[in-house]
């Protein structure tokens, strides 16, 4: 099938897909490493507050530093977490010690190297929920970008 296809097919039935029992398990569990700071130097504890509760709610996340900027991106799409993060203007990071951040929210116009870039460092761990290769041309990141939430973290 071409690419182009299966980019319109991906998109146009996306939906937002829970993370299995085992990934909620493995997400956990690098969770509390990131944590402690014994996680790959990539994977932060993402902690952010809840934006009906105020409860602060963690999750693990893969962060991409690139020409000395550090981003967020979200492959499983609008998460509660993304919802959380753009109600509240910051988050917290997690790696042994806690460092706060602004978010400033990328312009789908933004998005395609940073997506491409995110997706050729963990491809192993989010290929899955992006209907491109990391091979693919920034055009056709440029197609999906609205599906995938990302952000400028701006040191608080």
């Amino acid at each position: 099938m071409p690419q182009h296809d299966r980019i319109r097919r991906m998109t146009s039935a996306r939906e937002y897909k829970p993370p299995s029992a085992v990934e909620k398990t493995f997400n956990r569990i690098f969770g509390y490493m990131a944590g402690l700071g014994l996680a790959p130097s990539f994977i932060y504890l993402l902690e952010v507050k809840g934006r009906k509760s105020g409860k602060t709610y963690s999750t693990a996340v893969n962060l991409l530093e690139a020409n000395g900027k550090k981003f967020l991106v979200a492959p499983r799409g609008h998460t509660q977490w993304v919802k959380n993060a753009e109600a509240s203007g910051e988050v917290t990071l997690k790696r042994g010690a806690r460092r706060k951040f602004g978010l400033r929210p990328l312009a789908d116009t933004e998005k395609p190297e940073v997506l491409k870039l995110y997706l050729t460092h963990y491809r192993s761990a989010v290929q899955r929920f992006f209907p491109v290769e990391p091979n693919a041309t920034l055009e056709a990141f440029a197609q999906i970008a609205a599906d995938y939430p990302a952000f400028e973290l701006i040191p608080a």
